[in-house]
């Protein structure tokens, strides 16, 4: 049986609102499921909600509710962006969901040839829900970096995952490329934070200290740890262990994650996967962080950008556009609302919307619409494939930009409308301007093909407007100009 394609993305905690690096997940797993699918291949495309542990249990008691129900009302925050965004998602998981739970029972009860107990005496982060390294907490101050918190000291009983005893067999998956990591960079990074071996990790709590959670089987006393419980999603979203059919699907082809959890999943998930006897993931797609104009994202500073709003003002192809395009798909990348307009003003309106009815409506206004013979697309896209397939999906839209502009270039070039002035003295001027016109619409036809993976909407315009070789008109302008956080004041707002 041909094994069939399976991507994933990290589930995101439900205690708050979806932020830029969820739309990511959602979107760089979106591109690649969609190009996938337009070369014939059958894909999976896991998405989902991490909704145990201290933090969902604390915000629902805020709430007065309990965490079920707290959950129950969260996790359509994140349903919605995926659906604003058009991820072309086949499985929600949620890690409430009872078949999970029995699933991660039993992957339990597999690992327990590398489960033992002991006691942990050390610092915790409560809002990353981590147990931190005293090298770790001096390098950051004994203050998490992220959450701006003091780490607490603790001491608790805990069962630990002998993630050390797996540490070797990590090492050469990645040195192999048996499991790639991508970029290469981070691949150097992880194997440097390795490099003295995998630690054991702590897989469940006490009760008494989190009580939401999945119990731990045969010790009414524990609850497990988020991690574990969280990282199996990957797998019980296609079935496992117990329903036909997960094994068509894994290994993940690909897994969609930020650089902040790499640890987790370059580390801890590949030791579980070796110790269940599962195959590994073949490739970790690692992108970076989204900066507002050069400065991390934090709520306390009030620079946070909801995707949610961006595509509300703009467009879900204008988001994917600016987030494809204008952020690096394997490195961090910097927002502005100055950035993002100028983008969408002049690249999706003046580029490519603009010549798309430029070419339209000069064939409705010498040939009638009638198209004539359309060309195939004569451009090498050579690199925009070998960049897809590299998933460095900025360099493969930066090869269709250079379509666009060589398509309007060539319209100001060849002026279609001085041809049209000389039909009547000329006789060959007709053929010329059908064999111009027929030309663009193939390019545009070419572009539309392109852009499937990117911009789904704007594909589906240019082909209805053209590929039945008679031009069906639209409604409106292709992107309508818009101008709503310019800071540039010699532009006039919306």
């Amino acid at each position: 049986m041909e094994k069939k394609l399976y991507i994933t993305t990290a589930i995101p905690y439900v205690n708050g609102t979806p932020h830029i690096g969820n739309a990511l997940d959602y979107l760089l797993a979106d591109i690649w499921t969609r190009y996938q699918k337009q070369n014939d291949r059958e894909v999976r495309f896991q998405v989902g909600t991490d909704e145990h542990g201290n933090k969902i249990a604390a915000k629902a008691a805020e709430a007065g509710l309990d965490p079920q129900t707290y959950t129950n009302q969260m996790y359509t925050n994140f349903e919605l962006l995926m659906q604003k965004m058009g991820a072309s998602y086949t499985d929600f998981i949620r890690t409430t969901d009872p078949h999970h739970i029995g699933a991660v029972q039993f992957i339990w009860q597999t690992l327990l040839p590398y489960i033992y107990k002991g006691t942990y005496e050390g610092l915790y982060c409560a809002g990353c829900e981590a147990f931190i390294t005293a090298k770790e907490a001096t390098n950051n101050g004994g203050v998490c970096p992220d959450h701006k918190a003091p780490y607490q000291t603790i001491s608790e009983d805990n069962y630990y995952f002998k993630a050390s005893a797996l540490t070797d067999r990590v090492k050469e998956a990645i040195n192999s490329g048996q499991m790639q990591i991508v970029p290469e960079f981070r691949k150097k990074e992880f194997l440097e934070l390795i490099k003295d071996g995998l630690q054991d990790v702590s897989i469940s709590r006490p009760k008494k200290n989190l009580s939401w959670g999945v119990p731990v089987p045969g010790d009414s006393e524990q609850v497990m740890y988020v991690w574990l419980d969280a990282l199996a999603n990957y797998l019980t979203v296609l079935g496992f262990p117990d329903r036909q059919g997960w094994r068509v699907y894994w290994p993940a082809d690909i897994q969609v994650v930020g650089k902040d959890i790499l640890r987790f999943h370059a580390g801890l998930w590949p030791a579980m996967l070796l110790g269940l006897g599962l195959e590994l993931p073949k490739k970790l797609l690692v992108h970076g962080h989204v900066n507002v104009g050069g400065v991390k994202m934090s709520k306390s500073i009030g620079n946070v950008v909801d995707p949610i709003q961006v595509i509300d003002e703009y467009g879900v192809d204008a988001f994917r556009y600016f987030f494809s395009r204008h952020i690096p798909t394997l490195d961090d990348g910097d927002f502005t609302w100055d950035k993002f307009e100028n983008a969408y003003n002049t690249e999706l309106v003046n580029d490519l919307g603009n010549v798309v009815q430029r070419v339209a409506s000069m064939i409705t206004r010498y040939q009638a619409g009638v198209i004539g013979h359309i060309p195939q697309g004569e451009h090498d896209m050579g690199t925009y494939h070998e960049s897809m397939d590299n998933l460095e999906f900025d360099k493969a839209i930066d090869e269709v930009w250079l379509m666009v502009r060589s398509l309007n270039q060539y319209i100001e070039h060849i002026k279609p409308w001085e041809i049209a002035k000389n039909i009547k003295t000329d006789t060959e001027a007709e053929s010329h301007l059908n064999e111009v016109l027929a030309y663009a619409v193939g390019a545009l036809l070419q572009i539309g093909d392109l852009l499937v993976p990117f911009l789904p909407d704007t594909a589906a315009k240019i082909h209805h407007i053209f590929e039945t070789g008679v031009v069906i008109p639209i409604d409106g302008v292709f992107f309508p100009r818009v101008y709503i956080h310019t800071t540039d004041p010699r532009v006039k707002k919306a």
